[in-house]
């Protein structure tokens, strides 16, 4: 894996976002649409791959640290608007999460 320059590494937008609501994505068996309050005038679209790990209830209210300055990208047709950051050990994946409760848009250093 190449390094990283850290001017490169300052570039991106690290942010906290509380999950609004969770849908199953209509055209994919493992994806979820989030709706992610990033403390902006509307919350965020991201589509995430965790329907194997995480059930709706567990994602509803939840906070979660996002990429947000991310490039959107289509995803089985419904663009995405961010990454939530997470981290994945044999079978299972795990969100990061701040470790007390932040506002939406606390930005990480």
């Amino acid at each position: 894996m190449a390094d990283v320059t850290f001017d490169e590494f300052k570039k991106l937008d690290l942010v906290v976002g509380t999950v609004k609501s969770v849908q199953p994505h209509p055209n994919a068996d493992k994806l979820y649409v989030l709706e992610v309050d990033l403390g902006e005038e509307q919350p965020r679209t991201l589509v995430a791959g965790l329907k194997g790990y995480y059930t709706p209830e567990q994602l509803d209210g939840k906070q979660l640290v996002v990429v947000a300055n991310l490039q959107p990208k289509a995803m089985r047709g419904i663009e995405s608007r961010g990454m939530l950051l997470a981290a994945q050990e044999g079978d299972r994946v795990v969100i990061i999460a701040p470790e007390a409760p932040l506002a939406p848009g606390s930005k990480v250093l």
